[in-house]
């Protein structure tokens, strides 16, 4: 059994019923995410759309596809053929962009909004004081639907740093979720990467980003 297979097997075992892995794809090759979807991974996380494309001929709809990094707009036309799910929304532009593709698509785009937690001005992600407006702005559009949220947190260190950005993050998710607006099916809560996942399930995630805890260290450039 490989390094791949024992890895993905291993992180299904533990995590709780109710929450689903994706595995975080970034720079992989098409050999190493099919490996890991036979494994049982159900979900695909990718950071760019072109990575994307030259992996999704290998493993195709055997696993779901969802889009993990900063989405420009003039790759919305893309991203609506590959993913069924963006998770990174965090403008009403980048809302438009999706919704103009998918309903030349003749499709429903599933979304998540990303919220900046952390309020860290160099990080993608609306504020959460700002996430209600751009999830009633969102719910409108008619080729869209708001399934949950997403954040970042700290891309390493201590995991429970990153405890107070996923705890914001369950809040502001909760609050929506009390608000019932109408098109928005507030039900998936995106938080947690290979060093942080556990303290992210602890605080409510039920979808997990994991990459290197599958593929291994990324190959230095």
């Amino acid at each position: 059994m490989s390094a791949i297979t024992t890895n993905v097997k291993a992180i299904l075992a533990e995590l709780p019923p109710g929450v689903e892995l994706v595995a975080a794809a970034k720079t992989r090759t098409a050999v190493e995410v099919l490996e890991a979807v036979e494994a049982g991974v159900p979900i695909i996380g990718e950071n760019y759309v072109q990575e994307a494309a030259a992996v999704f001929p290998a493993v195709g709809r055997r696993a779901r596809w969802h889009f993990i990094g900063h989405l420009q707009t003039n790759k919305a036309g893309k991203a609506v053929e590959i993913f069924d799910l963006v998770e990174t929304v965090d403008s009403l532009g980048l809302g438009r962009a999706l919704e103009t593709r998918a309903a030349a698509a003749g499709r429903t785009m599933e979304v998540l909004i990303e919220v900046n937690s952390g309020r860290e001005p160099q990080k993608a992600g609306v504020l959460p004081d700002d996430a209600e407006d751009l999830v009633r702005s969102l719910a409108a559009l008619p080729h869209l639907r708001v399934l949950g949220l997403m954040t970042m947190g700290p891309f390493a260190g201590d995991p429970e740093e990153s405890r107070p950005y996923f705890r914001e993050t369950r809040r502001v998710f909760e609050a929506l979720r009390r608000l019932a607006v109408p098109g928005v099916d507030m039900r998936r809560l995106s938080m947690g990467m290979s060093h942080s996942w556990r303290v992210a399930v602890e605080e409510g995630a039920n979808l997990v980003r994991i990459g290197t805890a599958i593929f291994g260290p990324r190959p230095r450039s």
